[in-house]
């Protein structure tokens, strides 16, 4: 008898518990659903409606217009070129900040988080000023004669992965730099020890241990350039187009809210379906664990 009434006891102090750290998560749930559920259902609406009836017209529109098929393509592999490019320039700085000393490794991640102190447009308009025909580059290459005429640097597919990747960089540098600072030193001595070479000991130790930090930071800046819409339409005058630019004149110049809608909504499908395939490869809790 006292043990089934130790066991009920335990049960409800598990429930109570339980309890309290549902009222502790309501909040936050409220907030999520009131300003970003809410808002995504709306849109969810939105889309689904021609004038004053049900419709599916804008996703048969996405389906058949190339204009959409190509914005979608020129979005996915402007976002994979960032990734690869950050990448190969963040990992070197994420490896240098990870084996150097106390001081230059908190030295390296302050420059790296230098560009957040600024905001996106002025850094834009500073690439604009760094790559315009008469901006520093092409000045400084035609006074040394290295040029004969300004090179095309801005205002084209060049500059917009350029400002993209100065702006993604630190979401890359961080999450290798959380990974690569794991690695004990032991192990990397320990491949030199037996004969293993620079390289050998990168490929075989090195990388497969950072593999969680790389996908973290290419899983996170992959997704953020799908939405990136100030830099390609800065730095790209109009001929780089991506589906947030699509999304602003769909609303802007025709006046086509659904059809803006069935664009975004469409977007946030491929975000899911990314998450989702990571998540298989790589599952949350592996990065997670890795900090």
């Amino acid at each position: 008898m006292t043990d089934l009434s130790n066991a009920a006891g335990i049960a409800r102090a598990e429930r109570a518990e339980q309890r309290g750290y549902l009222l502790l998560f309501l909040p936050a749930l409220l907030l999520v659903l009131v300003f970003l559920g809410a808002p995504l259902g709306l849109l969810f609406v939105q889309s689904l409606r021609e004038g004053d009836s049900f419709s599916l017209i804008h996703y048969a529109r996405i389906l058949d217009e190339p204009i959409y098929w190509r914005t979608y393509s020129e979005t996915l592999k402007i976002s994979l070129i960032v990734t690869v490019l950050s990448i190969l320039l963040g990992f070197p700085l994420a490896y240098a900040a990870a084996v150097a000393s106390r001081g230059w490794s908190t030295l390296i991640l302050a420059l790296v988080m230098l560009p957040f102190w600024t905001s996106v447009l002025v850094r834009t308009y500073a690439w604009l000023v760094v790559l315009q025909r008469r901006g520093i580059i092409n000045t400084t290459l035609l006074n040394l004669g290295v040029i004969d005429a300004p090179l095309s640097l801005s205002h084209n597919f060049t500059a917009v992965l350029i400002g993209m990747l100065h702006v993604m960089i630190p979401f890359m540098v961080f999450p290798l730099y959380a990974a690569l600072s794991k690695i004990p030193q032991e192990l990397t001595q320990a491949g030199h020890s037996l004969g293993g070479g620079a390289f050998y000991v990168f490929r075989r130790v090195v990388l497969p241990l950072s593999a969680p930090g790389m996908m973290a930071g290419s899983v996170l800046v992959f997704i953020l350039c799908l939405g990136f819409y100030l830099t390609p339409e800065l730095l790209g005058g109009g001929k780089t187009i991506m589906v947030s630019s699509l999304v602003q004149r769909n609303v802007e110049l025709y006046l086509q809210f659904g059809a803006a809608s069935a664009v975004a909504m469409v977007l946030l499908a491929l975000v899911c379906t990314i998450f989702w395939a990571v998540d298989r490869v790589l599952p949350v809790e592996k990065i997670v664990g890795m900090r």
